[in-house]
């Protein structure tokens, strides 16, 4: 119906074929722009050198980038969990170097033998 309160109402005649397939593009293409974002995780240790640890940085750049969050951690084995100075320090660099294009969704806090950080990518791209 086009106008029901005219008099008498006015109907508009279609294909409802061709009108179904309409709906359908445009379904698609609505689930094709609002892209689920995913959680994307890089582990670290509490001594990863700097090459290994410029490596992820760039892969975490490239997540970002896509419009993923990201999930850094630093994994404590056995004795490293003395070592929770470095692993603090560890992901305080990665923020830093990382808030031109993220923003801190979870501040780096311990889980157990884990100290996890989350970043997701500013709006504006």
């Amino acid at each position: 119906e086009i106008a029901p309160d005219a008099d008498p109402p006015v109907c508009k005649v279609l294909d409802y074929g061709k009108y179904r397939y309409e709906q359908q593009k445009k379904e698609k293409e609505r689930r094709k722009k609002s892209q689920s974002m995913q959680l994307k995780e890089l582990r670290f240790r509490p001594r990863t050198a700097d090459h290994d640890f410029n490596f992820k940085l760039d892969h975490a750049r490239e997540f970002l980038e896509d419009g993923d969050k990201v999930k850094a951690y630093v994994q404590f084995r056995g004795r490293d969990i003395i070592y929770k100075d470095q692993g603090m320090d560890l992901l305080r660099r990665l923020i830093e170097d990382l808030q031109d294009i993220a923003k801190i969704d979870q501040p780096p806090e311990m889980e157990g033998r884990r100290m996890t950080t989350i970043l997701s990518p500013h709006k504006n791209k």
